[in-house]
């Protein structure tokens, strides 16, 4: 089941109005506000736009993120790759990059032993460009995040300039991540290819941009006077703690409780690699829903945290209708000795089948079928409530969590 999100974009050549977001993070209170550190960053910075790409035993998958930088319309000034406890031969790979005649230029930085994982690493990246200006504003105009393992539309940095040009409050704009086709082996292994893709894609084209959840760890583009702001605040843009899982959802509250707005858009896409195995899935799943959950306990609720509560405790009550609703019609086709056939039932179960369908319209027709018979969607909603109940569970009996 070969459903991508890469040609969606074929033709896209404008954005949409203007972009919405809302609020800022920090865990310090006495801040400056987001209006007071903008005088700061009037300094005419060293570069337009540099992206920081740590890179964790990802020499398979580098290059391809590499290059998706390389072919940008609009080509970044810097490229700065943390390689962050590497195993394999991901320094090399990025190296031979650099080393490219015509490739944008590209520094590689090593840290062979970095007990703060991906935030340590980014955090590192950000000081050595730091470094270069006095502070991240004398050195960048913007900063992309990326993963190692993401590759972006030729046109991503191009239209993530204009969102955050048309409003000098937007600290940040998100990817909107599409799950990226492999070569899958056996059934099982495209089942699962499948939904994540339907996952990623539903997602890219419900999410909202004024209430937006978390800037995305597989690509976002942030305004360097936001991440210095958080760096005058905290000393830090990535909080480096052993049970911060979801350093991209932390900085997103952290940005928006200091007063800077963040959004989405639906023109600045990502493509991101599959989870092959369930094991695999599942461990990614629990981790971030674990982290996310830790973090809105640390923080409470807020006017910033309210919205991503509410919507954890409604699926988790929609699965538990989903659940129930089932088991009412197997008892009653148990009882009846047949399949049940309440018209009201049969209603129910065809407005929900074209519901779920629509909603994937963009992904084409074989999304569509799929949502559409229902069945592949409840067996991935089982799994999905498993690493929801299990992340929940473990947030409230578990000691500190810790990236694997």
């Amino acid at each position: 089941m070969a459903l991508t999100g890469e040609a969606l974009l074929d033709s896209a050549e404008d954005l949409p109005g203007g972009p919405a977001a809302i609020g800022t993070t920090t865990r310090v209170t006495t801040v400056p506000t987001a209006e007071q550190a903008l005088p700061n960053a009037h300094r005419e910075p060293l570069h337009d736009t540099v992206v920081v790409i740590p890179a964790r035993n990802e020499e398979a998958e580098v290059l391809g993120s590499l290059e998706s930088l390389a072919a940008q319309t609009h080509r970044p000034d810097l490229i700065l790759v943390v390689v962050n406890n590497s195993t394999d031969g991901t320094e090399r790979v990025a190296r031979e990059f650099a080393e490219r005649p015509g490739a944008p230029r590209t520094r590689v930085l090593s840290l062979p032993s970095n007990p703060h994982k991906k935030a340590g690493a980014l955090n590192h990246g950000l000081a050595r460009l730091a470094e270069e200006g006095g502070n991240l504003t004398g050195a960048a105009r913007y900063v992309l995040v990326m993963d190692a393992d993401t590759s972006l539309h030729p046109r991503f940095l191009q239209r993530a300039r204009m969102v955050l040009e048309s409003d000098p409050q937007l600290g940040g704009v998100s990817a909107t991540c599409y799950g990226r086709s492999g070569l899958w082996r056996t059934p099982w292994q495209r089942y699962l290819a499948g939904m994540q893709i339907i996952e990623y894609g539903r997602y890219a084209h419900t999410r909202s941009r004024s209430g937006l959840h978390t800037m995305a760890g597989a690509g976002s583009f942030y305004r360097s006077a936001a991440l210095q702001h958080l760096i005058d605040a905290r000393g830090e843009v990535f909080w480096q703690h052993s049970g911060n899982l979801v350093e991209d959802y932390e900085t997103t509250l952290s940005l928006k409780e200091a007063g800077w707005r963040v959004t989405a858009n639906q023109y600045c896409v990502a493509y991101t690699d599959l989870m092959p195995a369930l094991g695999d899935l599942v461990r990614q799943r629990e981790r971030w829903v674990r982290g996310t959950l830790d973090i809105m306990r640390q923080r409470g609720w807020t006017r910033h945290t309210r919205l991503s509560i509410v919507q954890y405790v409604l699926g988790l009550l929609g699965f538990a209708y989903s659940l129930g609703w089932v088991a009412v019609w197997a008892a009653q086709s148990v009882a009846q000795g047949q399949p049940a056939g309440d018209p009201l039932w049969l209603l129910l179960l065809l407005a929900w089948s074209l519901f779920s369908a629509v909603r994937v319209a963009p992904l084409g027709w074989k999304a569509m079928l799929v949502c559409a018979l229902l069945l592949p969607e409840l067996v991935f909603q089982f799994i999905r409530t498993y690493w929801m109940g299990t992340s929940l569970w473990r947030s409230y009996t578990s000691g500190a969590a810790t990236w694997a």
